[in-house]
């Protein structure tokens, strides 16, 4: 009952009932992720393409996509990462989660949230003035 009234009256949880009836009716999965992330296509688009979305596991959170994932669902690449073709590129790293606003943040040096100290101006910046 929970998940029926999270899906009626939410659309940042998982899926809409809206979401889950076309994917019912149209969508064919084609592959699940590490984070339990699941993806389908089916049907066309405006512009000819073969439709192509995720149902979150939790959150929809658009940062929760793998790289691999993240190029077949923008149409960048055909082959999705579950295929027997699809090889990660050497400079693909793995997948971070969206930190801001937790504790493993980045933070610079001068952050109002660490103890550093601000590095000190070297002078080599003149500021501008209106008229000058």
């Amino acid at each position: 009952m929970k998940t029926f009234l999270l899906q009626f009256f939410t659309w940042w949880n998982s899926q809409t009932l809206g979401t889950r009836f076309h994917t019912w009716r149209h969508g064919k999965q084609v592959g699940q992720d590490e984070a339990g992330n699941v993806y389908y296509e089916g049907g066309v688009d405006s512009e000819g393409r073969t439709r192509r979305w995720v149902i979150y596991r939790d959150y929809s959170e658009a940062s929760a996509i793998p790289p691999g994932w993240h190029g077949w669902i923008h149409h960048r690449v055909d082959t999705a990462p579950p295929s027997e073709e699809y090889r990660p590129r050497e400079w693909q790293k793995p997948h971070q989660p969206n930190l801001t606003g937790s504790a493993g943040a980045y933070r610079p040096k001068g952050s109002v949230l660490t103890n550093q100290h601000r590095p000190q101006v070297t002078g080599d910046y003149d500021a501008w003035t209106p008229g000058s």
